[in-house]
């Protein structure tokens, strides 16, 4: 793997350079392969990533057209509803560049939990021509990280942290008193980049463990990105990484990546 961090003087600084990052990305995957795949995040920090994708100069830059959209965790409520990741992509993002429809998977949280999971991997396994017995590769997935370490729907002492089969799982969250749908570990170790942005001076304590303590994903959900074969990018602004001991270019043992710089 290769891992990056990059630290921003503001939170706008930062959604900036995740909004470079990502055209780059999904540009050298259309222009490699002729189409992209790209796993969104929910919360509340991509709302302003998204609205500045929609903006120019990146609403023209990247092919979009040329994308299939998947969600990397979802929570198990209707697709209009206020909390629905997929409709903060909806009112954010494909309100303004318009994908075409027939590229769009979203989760069918209509459903029972477990049966949406089952369906969804068998989706992401259609599009990229994948047996039961491969893992699909995704050339991008967006994460934001929680003060409490997790990432997607991967919350500390769940039990999908151990899934090392399945794709997507329906994750009981016992501290949240709620069911989340989730990539697993396996499925965001496959992928070709990963792009983390954290924001905010609450998250500082998180974010110095996932990148300089020991490591313990069940404790700590985002240290499992040290596990990842691709690469990632850290981007961070000036008060989330308040906390590090010191500023470093790279991360665990790997060296800069100058695809991502």
């Amino acid at each position: 793997m290769t891992c990056r961090v990059q630290v921003s003087d503001t939170t706008e600084e930062a959604v900036r350079q995740a909004a470079e990052a990502i055209v780059r990305i999904l540009r050298d995957a259309i222009e490699e392969r002729g189409w992209a795949s790209l796993a969104l995040a929910g919360g509340r920090t991509p709302r302003p990533l998204y609205l500045q994708l929609a903006q120019s100069p990146y609403r023209t830059a990247v092919r979009w057209e040329c994308i299939e959209w998947f969600w990397s965790d979802e929570r198990p409520v209707p697709p209009d509803h206020p909390d629905s990741n997929y409709r903060l992509a909806v009112e954010t993002l494909f309100s303004r560049i318009t994908p075409p429809a027939s590229r769009i998977h979203r989760l069918l949280t209509e459903l029972d939990p477990r049966e949406a999971a089952r369906l969804y991997e068998a989706t992401i396994r259609r599009v990229f021509g994948v047996d039961p017995t491969g893992i699909p590769r995704f050339d991008l997935i967006l994460l934001g990280m929680g003060a409490d370490g997790h990432i997607a729907s991967l919350f500390p002492g769940t039990a999908a942290l151990e899934e090392q089969q399945r794709l997507v799982v329906a994750n009981e969250v016992p501290q949240l008193q709620a069911t989340r749908l989730t990539f697993t570990p396996p499925l965001l170790r496959a992928a070709r980049a990963i792009l983390i942005l954290v924001t905010g001076e609450e998250k500082a304590p998180a974010v110095r463990d996932a990148l300089e303590g020991p490591m313990d994903p069940k404790r700590h959900p985002a240290h499992l990105l040290r596990q990842v074969d691709g690469q990632v990018l850290w981007i961070l602004d000036r008060a989330a990484a308040s906390q590090l001991v010191s500023h470093r270019e790279s991360c665990g043992s790997s060296q800069p990546n100058a695809d991502l710089a």
